[in-house]
């Protein structure tokens, strides 16, 4: 990790119509960083990452990707950059096998575009993109398995394996573990760690565990805007914090 930013937000602002959902987000994010967005539902999580990938255009405001101004730009534009992101509901080709999941997302990224005279099953240099990452998501034995036959567990990792499949190096994932069991979730967790390794992931999580055996920072955004942003244990000891989301969960498990 190092100084130089992978994500800036500089006053970003998104409403629809009289509502305001965003108000006013600055953020860094340096490469090579792990930052975990939190906050109670409604905090307009989701939205952010929809304004970051390009989505959703931005009220007013910027966003720069390593410096350079990705404002208004469409998300496909933005992925062909460098950043690539997942969903909270699972985003894959289900009548396509894994392999042909992954295979999608390595094309664009080796220069291959919208091209007819290429004979998809000879490129030598996909076929082996799509196999090492079918290895690091631990896929690799259903390689051939339909992609809508998969375990819920299994179809999450495949979504990861499609997100840096194409080699960004800004990865957004959006409640990675939503749904799964504690034995699945902590699987994912090794999973993302290790996928991530080297990268600038930006994740949005529930998930407490999740969030505090992952980040390296953490920023909670409350009613569109972020109350703090640190490191886990400075977030959890924080008293705005505590009151504003952690605290509220506390209360709840003690109900």
């Amino acid at each position: 990790m190092n100084g130089a930013a992978a994500i800036e937000l500089l006053d970003v602002r998104k409403q629809f119509g009289a509502t305001r959902i965003i108000q006013g987000v600055n953020l860094s994010v340096r490469q090579g960083e792990r930052l975990a967005i939190i906050g109670p539902n409604g905090a307009g999580k989701s939205t952010l990452f929809n304004l970051i990938s390009g989505r959703f255009p931005l009220t007013s405001g910027r966003i720069r990707l390593n410096g350079q101004d990705i404002t208004g730009l469409p998300p496909y534009r933005i992925n062909r950059l460098g950043l690539s992101r997942s969903f909270q509901v699972t985003n894959i080709f289900h009548r396509m096998s894994v392999y042909e999941n992954i295979r999608c997302g390595v094309l664009w990224s080796l220069g291959y575009k919208y091209s007819f005279w290429h004979p998809v099953n000879r490129l030598r240099d996909v076929q082996r993109r799509a196999e090492e990452t079918m290895e690091r998501i631990g896929l690799a034995r259903r390689r051939n398995v339909q992609a809508g036959v998969l375990s819920y567990a299994e179809q999450r990792a495949l979504e990861i394996g499609i997100t840096i499949a194409g080699g960004a190096e800004v990865i957004l994932l959006d409640e990675p573990t939503a749904g799964m069991s504690r034995t699945e979730t902590a699987q994912a967790v090794e999973l993302i760690r290790t996928v991530t390794e080297g990268k600038t992931l930006i994740m949005v999580e529930h998930d407490m565990g999740v969030v505090f055996g992952l980040a390296d920072r953490i920023s909670v955004l409350v009613y569109g805007e972020v109350i703090a942003t640190d490191t886990p244990e400075a977030v959890r000891a924080n008293p705005a914090v505590q009151e504003a989301y952690l605290g509220g969960m506390h209360k709840e498990a003690a109900a």
